[in-house]
């Protein structure tokens, strides 16, 4: 479980939750709002990120929380593909895409990082 007593010390699970609200955000100006269906999905895979580090956190045993958090990354990729969509359809601009993907990018790749680390202890 690494060194952190709780999920909200962990940086993936921090920026999610920044991520999170970001979204929430873009999805409620007026071109996004008006595709419900978009709107649902993309938030609840972002929402799945932030809670998939928190539910495999509280599982206490590092190969439940490796699982959670590949879970967690799987829908960091999912995000990042209706954001193409939501580009490709003029509800985001380009820099609101480009800031949006960055952000999710980061994401994953602190919990790959996060995955990568917990193997390794494992093995120790």
């Amino acid at each position: 479980m690494g060194k952190f007593k709780s999920f909200e010390e962990i940086n993936s699970w921090q920026k999610a939750r920044q991520f999170n609200k970001r979204i929430y955000e873009i999805t409620d100006n007026q071109n996004f709002k008006k595709d419900f269906d978009l709107v649902r999905q993309i938030r609840r895979a972002s929402i799945s990120i932030s809670s998939n580090i928190a539910e495999g956190f509280e599982r206490n045993t590092d190969k439940e929380f490796i699982h959670f958090l590949y879970i967690a990354k799987a829908s960091a990729g999912e995000v990042r593909s209706q954001l193409y969509l939501a580009l490709d359809l003029n509800y985001i601009e380009k820099i609101e895409f480009e800031e949006l993907f960055n952000d999710v990018s980061d994401i994953s790749k602190l919990i790959s990082g996060f995955i990568k680390y917990l193997n390794d202890s494992q093995k120790s």
